[in-house]
């Protein structure tokens, strides 16, 4: 791909000004704290913190300036040339030493000492009871307060004001507002950093308090506990639970966030080897900002069902479908083994299966949770061990079909510009996704950016939490994304608004579009797609005329059949208005799991080698054959849905699928069409998972092996930006688990590869550095010297002082011709249609707080308690059509099965729709869904089948 030169950061102009008596450089708009910080003058602050706006409200940064009578908050105002400043003159120490005294002073003397117990409330689990003890610290004022010497007189503390209740309604944290020091840091926090306007302040006088909400309980509040106002809080007013008591820990360790491709920069704090909080950090994808997930959601690395030791399938249990067995009874099907002895057998009975059936008999799938070397030694493990390139992972159930539409318009599956440029574009199109539920903290910047005059398009059959920030919301109808965008091609050619010159000079086919979008007008499809002819052409013009727009997408774009015809449709959007290869235009999948896109640019997919060379390609079968030293099958492997298929082959099929190893996933809750899935799992004759916990599809296994979580391991993972970074081990592993890049070396040898990496974290860094080779137009410039020293580099990176490209395509696309390839479109229906015994649409999806199959989140203690029900959403209409309330308990079928779940009420859901989260496993929503697959990138189409609703019996 083409990048661009990025250019050298640009310093803004400096000034000459006075501190203490001395000359020193300040830059043009810097304030006076910033640059005493910068030269090594510690100035108190307590309602400052780099990140939010600055205030200037605690006093306690006052400095004194030459020929003014006041003294100035160093925290706003700033510098100007021949300023003269004193920082520590007497008097602003002193006026500094009174404020923090009477902070000081309306603390609670007796500190809050806790012990946590398990409640009964499923909604609170964590219960906090305080106890008398003796004073502690209050954070940032008890720490400037030390620095400086300053004590509470006897008369002050008799004017302490009347002290407000602790609230610990909330599951992840407490509020001690007797610690309050009314900084407005939380508010400004919630409101302008993650623009969630849930803490406000209120009352006046005496009586003012940081309130949630009108003044709720912050349990009752509208929070969706982000933590920015804990990360936020200098005194401990908000603080985590599990952080009551003590604020010691033993270590810090920066780290990346698993759960989401936004890849925000977090450190965790640890205690005894447990997590007990984590902070964000400044990176360049986060801020310092996290979701829930992110801060509260770690506690199931030390959760009871943690896999310790390696298992067995015990020879008089047979298999069968009772995947939802409770994870603590594994020895009711499994028994305990030794490393070696379930090495030897897992590898053993594979490999006679590819002797004896043919090197097609096998299959494996690796994990977009895990790392790139992960990624990459498992492919490398099923390429040269198993001979076939059966390999695949969930990307194939979440863009594989924008991954196939933009390799085969663009040359590339990754996104042209990454998303905090949204601060440089005019206007956003989000699509198919709802952003602030599924990557929160990328949500944030596109709110910021609306915020300042950023125009943000919103398209879904559902509403989202973004639409309340949109300029224009289109809800148009399920299955009509194609008639939708189309109908805004169609405007801007018919309009004369397409960009002629970019398309003579970067765009092929385009006469084919113009001619296939003649029948898309808005005015016949406004009716298909249930937007006003109008609303379409007035988004067209917008998006058409904006100086810089953007598209976003999610799986909401992806997941149906024809989910490459609706890539290929936002393709030629961009293509025929030129918006790309500029900052803050371009094309952007927001990638779904943590390292989706590492995986897919490692070869974790079938028909790809490392860095996307088409394993049919003669010239990259030859280079990685050499590489490899081994002979590699020249055809592509079958995809997940595929390989479930060629498990229930006859077997007189030569290329019947008879053993897989499976690390990392969980097909038999990610799968469309479950019971095909699981009877597939169980009808292999050897099936090896490796994993955290005793998954609905370990329990199919024969040999079952524990591996390390995220935060058990080193090793580096690729966002939804592009950006390479790096993931440090905090903790130890529980038991006798083992890292998972150990596992799967000791896998390659029972196949009889000698790989040899040597090394700390299991030849991480060897790994790494193979990886590099076999992917050197993308990361060659990035060394694992280099990652360890930055932490975070975007790519494509090419030598050693590239500085990573965040915008590429700039001038031509990595296609043979140089050219972007429009494909045109047409409607194409879903597979299945609602009737009269089916009347309803499906769609599912995930939310805030659980992630894929809730393997991990559903064991975190806070994320299960805010959202432990299996529900299904259906709006008010629906809710009286069916004659049932809220609540209540009914069932959901499909034609290929039925689950049981508690109807919820969301009139953002539109007439004739359910949407369903399919992270549980007593209700999995893949029990309903259709295999049906997009004939180009072969996912399934999870976001359209047709069910019906009855009260449960």
């Amino acid at each position: 791909m083409k990048a661009s030169a990025k250019p050298a950061e640009v310093q803004p102009p400096t000034l000459a000004f006075k501190l203490d008596q001395q000359t020193l450089q300040a830059f043009e708009g810097e304030t006076i704290l910033k640059a005493a910080q910068r030269h090594g003058v510690d100035i108190p602050h307590l309602c400052h913190k780099d990140g939010l706006r600055a205030d200037g409200n605690c006093r306690a940064c006052v400095v004194e300036i030459k020929g003014e009578r006041t003294l100035a908050p160093s925290c706003r105002r700033t510098v100007t040339a021949g300023m003269e400043v004193q920082a520590n003159s007497e008097r602003a120490v002193k006026s500094r030493k009174m404020v923090l005294e009477l902070l000081l002073s309306d603390m609670p003397d007796v500190g809050h000492k806790w012990t946590l117990r398990q409640a009964q409330d499923d909604r609170n689990p964590v219960r906090a009871e305080p106890v008398d003890a003796p004073v502690g610290r209050h954070g940032e004022l008890s720490d400037w307060a030390s620095r400086l010497g300053v004590t509470v007189r006897p008369e002050l503390q008799a004017l302490r004001r009347a002290q407000p209740a602790t609230d610990l309604s909330h599951p992840a944290m407490a509020v001690n507002l007797d610690a309050c020091i009314q900084c407005t840091r939380c508010v400004r926090a919630c409101r302008e950093v993650q623009v969630n306007d849930v803490i406000g302040y209120a009352h006046r006088g005496a009586q003012s308090q940081i309130v949630f909400d009108l003044n709720d309980a912050m349990g009752d509040s509208s929070c969706v506990a982000c933590g920015e106002c804990v990360q936020a809080c200098p005194t401990g007013a908000l603080m985590p639970k599990t952080q009551m008591g003590s604020q010691a820990v033993d270590k810090t360790v920066d780290s990346v966030c698993p759960f989401c491709g936004v890849g925000c920069l977090l450190t965790y704090k640890v205690r005894d080897n447990k997590i007990v909080a984590v902070d964000g950090r400044d990176g360049p994808a986060n801020h310092d900002r996290l979701c829930v997930k992110g801060r509260f959601g770690f506690d199931y690395v030390h959760h009871p069902h943690r896999l310790t030791q390696p298992l067995i399938r015990r020879a008089d249990v047979p298999k069968d479908m009772a995947v939802t067995r409770d994870p603590a009874d594994w020895a009711s099907v499994f028994r305990e083994a030794s490393w070696d002895e379930a090495l030897d057998l897992a590898g053993a009975t594979l490999k006679g299966l590819r002797d004896t059936h043919g090197k097609k008999a096998l299959a494996g799938f690796g994990s977009a949770k895990g790392s790139n070397e992960e990624a990459y030694l498992f492919q490398k493990l099923v390429r040269t061990g198993f001979g076939s390139n059966n390999v695949d992972h969930c990307t194939r159930l979440c863009h594989a079909s924008s991954v196939a539409a933009l390799l085969e318009g663009i040359g590339s599956g990754a996104v042209s510009n990454q998303v905090n440029d949204v601060d440089q574009a005019e206007l956003i199109l989000v699509i198919g996704s709802n952003t602030a539920g599924n990557h929160p903290v990328a949500a944030t910047w596109m709110k910021n950016a609306a915020k300042r005059g950023l125009k943000i398009v919103t398209a879904d059959p559902r509403g989202t939490d973004l639409d309340k920030y949109a300029w224009r919301k289109l809800q148009f109808k399920a299955d009509t994304d194609v008639a939708l965008i189309n109908a805004m091609i169609h405007t801007i050619i018919e309009e004369g608004l397409a960009d002629t010159a970019f398309i003579a000079a970067r765009v092929s086919n385009f006469e084919a579009v113009r001619e296939s979008v003649r029948a898309f007008s808005p005015q016949a499809m406004a009716p298909l797609c249930g937007i006003p002819a109008a609303t379409i052409r007035e988004v067209a013009r917008a998006y058409a005329k904006a100086r810089s727009a953007m598209i976003f997408w999610g799986m909401g774009v992806s997941q149906h059949v024809h989910g490459t015809d609706n890539v290929r449709s936002l393709i030629a959007l961009c293509m025929v208005t030129g918006q790309i290869g500029k900052p803050g235009s371009g094309l952007h999948p927001l990638r779904g799991q943590n390292n989706v896109q590492g995986a897919s640019d490692a070869g974790l997919i079938p028909m790809m080698f490392p860095n996307y060379q088409h394993v049919t390609d003669k010239a990259a079968h030859t280079w990685f054959e050499k590489f490899w030293n081994t002979k590699l099958d020249d055809q592509p492997g079958y995809t997940v849905v595929e390989i479930m298929h060629k498990a229930l082959a006859p077997e007189s099929d030569p290329h019947k699928v008879r053993g897989m190893y499976i690390m990392g996933e969980n097909p038999a809750m990610s799968d469309p069409d479950l019971n095909h899935a699981r009877h597939a799992l169980a009808s292999l004759s050897h099936l090896v998972v490796q994993d955290i916990f005793m998954t609905e599809t370990a329990w199919l296994a024969d040999v079952v092996l524990p591996a390390g979580a995220w935060p058990e391991k080193t090793g580096t993972v690729s966002n939804t930006d592009r950006m390479l970074q790096l993931g440090r081990q905090a903790i130890d592993p529980p038991g006798n688990a083992k890292p998972d890049l150990w596992i799967i070396q000791q896998m390659a040898q029972r196949m009889g590869l000698s790989w040899d990496y040597p090394g700390e974290h299991s030849g991480v860094a060897s790994v790494y550095e193979e990886m590099r080779q076999a992917m050197h137009t993308a990361i060659g410039g990035i060394t694992w010297e280099r990652l360890q020293r930055e932490g975070s580099v975007t790519y494509p990176c090419l030598s050693a002082d590239d500085p990573g490209q965040p915008t590429v395509f700039i001038d031509h696309f990595p296609t043979p011709d140089g050219r972007a390839h429009l494909v045109p479109t047409l409607l194409i229906p879903a597979d299945e249609k609602p009737d009269a015994d089916y009347p309803l649409v499906l769609i599912t999806g995930r939310q805030l707080e659980h992630w894929h199959t809730g393997s991990m989140t559903r064991r975190s203690t806070v994320l299960d308690a805010l959202e432990p029900v299996a529900t299904a959403s259906v709006n008010g209409r629906e809710l009286e059509r069916l004659g049932v309330v809220a609540g209540a308990m009914v069932s959901l079928r499909s034609r290929r099965g039925a689950v049981t779940v508690c109807l919820r009420r969301d009139d953002g859901t539109p007439d004739g729709t359910v949407f369903m989260p399919f992270a549980y496993r007593e209700a999995a929503a893949n029990l309903l869904t259709n295999a049906a697959l997009d004939p180009f990138g072969k996912i399934p189409e999870f976001k359209y089948c047709a069910v019906c609703i009855t009260p449960a019996s």
